[in-house]
């Protein structure tokens, strides 16, 4: 018998991490603030988050300034929605299985 949960990716276990990756599934990008407000993290938690996806190579940094105020924006690199996409299917041969 096979292992039904070795397909699922240790790095997408944290909900918060779950949650950056589904956001920027469907979005071409988003910024720090949009994305604490969404997840309803703080800012410490979020940007811990962000920099082991980032570290990985999941996702994309963008810095830029909008007028004199910083911005902070993440993209999902194509090897970070790979990723994702591989462990939602394992998600769902694990949930269609069934005992």
């Amino acid at each position: 018998m096979d292992n039904i949960i070795s397909n699922i990716s240790k790095t997408f276990e944290s909900r918060v991490r779950l949650g950056i990756m589904s956001i920027l599934m469907v979005n071409e990008s988003i910024d720090f603030k949009n994305l604490k407000e969404h997840l309803q993290v703080t800012d410490g938690n979020l940007a811990s988050h962000l920099k082991a996806l980032e570290k990985e190579n999941l996702i994309e940094v963008k810095k830029q300034f909008i007028g004199r105020k910083p911005n902070t924006r993440y993209i999902a690199t194509d090897i970070g929605k790979q990723a994702f996409g591989e462990h939602l299917k394992a998600l769902e041969r694990l949930i269609g299985r069934g005992i």
